[in-house]
């Protein structure tokens, strides 16, 4: 608990995040300096909105984000993007549409938003001020006018979507039949028919092994392959021969003495006892319960120990309490005037915030000062000879580079010269293991384009490591000769044939049961087949040997005792029955029913703003109040093909 309420940075970016329940990426949009105007010029209006426009560079800009954000391939941008476009687009047709309206904002709910989402620049009914408000969104890279236009905007799109929202009903009858849906189980009794059972009665013969090549000839390849050398430049090689001289730190900490600043702060641990969520006529209990406390800490008693016992701070609690060092800014006004108030070793009162009952002891106390040379000197070395590998790093690999593309069969010489490792990797298709490195899609991407005598970029190809590669033979597609694909081709053909003989076993098992009176047991016995009977399970469980109910979801719609199937399960065909069932107690309905039509009403939610949304987006463009500019889109998504 206690790193979100003393960490209000991290806490500001969650709630901007999920603002409103609103979609963080219009949000993002909205952050960018400039969008919504017409600043793009000829060529960079992506659509155009009444006034308003989306302009292609800040497209470009949240694209980035995204694909940065998610750890998308480069390969797959362009899969991407256009998802990304549509639903920039989405978000200001409901904009422009929630305007043209006439919905507004008053100065009274921008108010009270902005104390929803910062709590901390207010005690009581008193606000901060606008300089700590200018200060907490500077942290966000936002201006006072940005983040209040953004926050206007999104709350009239969420104003627009909760009509559609509050549209959505649920009758009781349908919150029934979710129930039963959810509830109803089934014993099942059923008999799989499974490729295992029946493969050897399966053959390939050579003769069909041919044919079908030759049938199939032009779509057996030998895919195109690499031979290359690779020049490894490995962090921790790099930094055993690294170390600033005394010199240089003291120049740096001369250089940057401001940075060493250290404002006023104090080691302070507590034991908080919560009030949040706690129904009135419990609070006087609490209250009792830490004014004992602090009465057994006044007699001496571990203050440790009971912090770990009875603090309710799941962060400091297993430390005795302990928070370390804070300053001013970091905690609620009351835990700060408090905390900063004491001398060290000497303990509060009991300190009531927004969290619950605190009881505080600082250990230590600093007034601000100026770091010394010696305080800093680790941390200072630490930056300094991690720049100076990377710059090493960087420099020898980009030497590489330089000296391969002159002679790409010199990587031996380069590598004893500049200290890297080399690895040589011998017909390589795409997607194989480097030997030496293992699986590598970083680096396999970069020489996908990369021809012999060619030379790679330098890539990064694990967390402390970077590499060039020179390709030193280039092995072309072809076509494969029989003898390199005869036994994928036995595999292939043994699959279908099994495949094919399992669908005609399963279907002459459900044949023969039904003429037997639906005697499954007796069956499947005459035909090799094991019959098994399952326990009683519902619609989300799952049988044994065969997985998930979904797969035989008819059985909770058919009577007991009718034939079923055969229902494919995988690979396996399965003829089953239903021999009892059992319905949902209809006591546990009520219990459920609030949680229930809030799930369902949510779905039916999310379903029918998704459909109002695209309803919405179409019928503006039909009218011609919004112009999306195809050309543009085009030529964004085609900037991320092959990339």
């Amino acid at each position: 608990m206690f790193d979100l309420f003393r960490s209000r940075a991290k806490a500001v970016r969650i709630m901007l995040g999920g603002l409103l329940l609103l979609v963080a990426l219009s949000l993002v949009t909205y952050l960018i300096p400039g969008v919504g105007t017409h600043s793009g010029g000829d060529g960079q209006i992506v659509a155009e909105f009444g006034r308003d426009a989306l302009t292609l560079p800040h497209v470009q800009q949240v694209v980035q984000q995204e694909l940065r954000g998610q750890s998308i391939p480069p390969s797959m941008a362009a899969v991407f993007v256009p998802q990304i476009a549509n639903q920039l687009i989405t978000e200001y047709a409901l904009a422009y549409e929630a305007d043209r309206r006439g919905f507004r904002v008053s100065e009274q709910d921008l108010a009270r938003a902005i104390r929803r989402i910062f709590p901390q620049l207010f005690d009581g009914d008193r606000f901060a001020g606008r300089e700590q408000y200018a200060a907490v969104l500077a942290q966000q890279n936002m201006t006072i006018p940005q983040f209040e236009d953004t926050l206007r905007k999104q709350m009239l799109i969420e104003a627009l979507r909760r009509i559609v929202i509050e549209s959505v009903t649920v009758p009781r009858s349908e919150i029934e039949r979710e129930f039963h849906a959810r509830k109803d189980e089934v014993k099942l009794e059923y008999a799989a028919v499974t490729p295992d059972k029946l493969r050897s009665e399966v053959t390939v013969s050579p003769a069909e092994i041919k044919s079908h090549y030759d049938s199939n000839r032009s779509g057996y390849q030998i895919p195109e392959k690499r031979s290359f050398d690779v020049l490894i430049a490995d962090e921790a090689k790099v930094a055993a021969a690294v170390a600033a001289p005394e010199s240089e730190l003291r120049r740096a900490y001369e250089r940057n003495k401001e940075a060493y600043r250290v404002p006023e702060r104090v080691h302070v641990r507590h034991i908080l006892l919560k009030t949040t969520e706690v129904p009135a006529a419990e609070v006087p209990k609490i209250e009792a319960r830490a004014a004992d406390l602090l009465k057994q800490l006044k007699s001496g008693a571990d203050f440790a120990a009971l912090a770990k016992k009875y603090s309710q701070d799941e962060g400091s609690a297993p430390k005795g309490g302990d928070l370390s060092w804070i300053v001013r800014g970091q905690t609620v006004r009351a835990f700060e005037d408090a905390a900063f108030s004491l001398k060290p070793g000497e303990l509060s009162g009991v300190i009531k915030t927004e969290y619950g009952l605190h009881i505080l002891q600082v250990l230590e106390k600093q007034e601000p000062h100026v770091q010394s040379f010696a305080e800093v000197r680790e941390q200072l070395a630490e930056s300094i000879n991690k720049q100076a590998v990377f710059d090493r790093m960087q420099t020898a690999t980009d030497s590489a580079r330089a000296a391969l593309a002159k002679d790409p069969r010199s990587a031996p010489k380069v590598a004893e010269e500049l200290g890297l490792q080399l690895v040589r990797a011998e017909r390589i298709g795409a997607g194989d293991p480097i030997p030496g490195i293992g699986p590598s899609p970083e680096l396999q991407e970069a020489l996908s384009s990369v021809r012999q005598g060619e030379v790679s970029p330098v890539v990064q190809i694990a967390p402390t490591k970077l590499a060039v590669a020179a390709v030193t033979e280039l092995v072309p597609a072809r076509q494969a000769e029989l003898s390199e694909v005869e036994g994928q081709i036995r595999e292939q053909l043994q699959n279908d044939k099994l495949r094919q003989l399992v669908a005609e076993r399963s279907k002459q098992l459900f044949e023969k049961a039904k003429s037997m009176g639906g005697d499954l047991k007796k069956a499947a016995q005459g035909m090799g087949f094991e019959v098994r009977t399952s326990p009683l399970v519902n619609r989300d469980g799952s049988v044994e040997g065969l997985g998930s109910m979904v797969y035989l979801s008819e059985a909770f719609r058919a009577p007991v005792g009718e034939l079923l199937g055969p229902s494919a399960v995988n690979e396996t065909q399965v003829v089953y029955k239903a021999v009892s069932k059992v319905a949902a107690n209809p006591a546990e309905l009520e219990a459920e029913r609030d949680a229930l039509r809030d799930q369902l009403r949510n779905s039916q939610a999310r379903s029918r703003v998704e459909i109002f949304e695209d309803s919405l987006k179409q019928r503006l463009i039909r009218e011609g109040k919004i112009k999306i500019h195809q050309d543009v889109l085009n030529r964004l998504v085609t900037s991320y093909r092959g990339s």
